[in-house]
């Protein structure tokens, strides 16, 4: 919570090393967080610049594409939030990630059909995603199906069982339908490595 601190920390580390995508993306998270919380456009403004700069040292820096994504959205610029992760998804066709994340943002502005076409091209690039396993459960679920739900939370959750949300929907749906079976339960939670920007899944 001591952002001006960590705006100081951030801004040595970009100056240390200058090329770093991840400094300018803490950075961008670091002035996102106080310009939410004092409703600060200068602030929204700083945050946009350096999560630009981030994907200017990193073209795939999936968590840069989600901040501006997120930032552009909530400053009344949908259109731009669009053209940009389909941009993104046009530049890296066999990038599963770029895929998953047009797919959130058609989902959070109700269009689950086409959420549903982008997870389903995401799986066949790389079946092997499980953002796209847990992004299309999720989907599964909201409209009943969950039987396939429970599948594809499954499929989740054995090519990453540090997904604890992920076990706990297992669980939860095994419950619902009468499986027996559960996942892991010891699993462990991973730290998240860049925790300020929102995430559906």
């Amino acid at each position: 919570g001591q952002h001006q601190a960590a705006i100081q920390k951030f801004e040595q580390a970009i100056n240390r090393r200058p090329e770093d995508a991840d400094g300018y993306y803490n950075l961008a998270s670091t002035y996102y967080q106080l310009g939410k919380r004092n409703q600060d456009t200068s602030y929204l403004s700083q945050a946009e610049i350096a999560y630009n700069q981030a994907l200017q040292y990193n073209h795939n820096h999936e968590d840069a594409y989600r901040g501006l994504a997120v930032l552009l959205v909530e400053t009344g610029r949908p259109e731009s939030a669009f053209k940009l992760l389909k941009g993104w998804e046009k530049r890296q066709p066999k990038l599963a990630d770029a895929k998953v994340e047009v797919a959130r943002l058609y989902d959070e502005f109700g269009d689950k059909e086409t959420a549903v076409r982008y997870l389903e091209e995401a799986l066949s690039v790389d079946t092997n995603s499980a953002r796209a396993w847990t992004a299309l459960a999720k989907l599964r679920e909201e409209t009943g199906d969950y039987a396939q739900a429970l599948a594809n939370y499954q499929r989740s959750f054995e090519l990453n069982s540090l997904q604890p949300h992920v076990g706990e929907r297992v669980a939860s749906l095994q419950n619902m339908i009468g499986v027996t079976t559960a996942p892991n339960s010891t699993a462990t939670t991973r730290v998240a490595s860049r925790p300020w920007v929102p995430r559906s899944y």
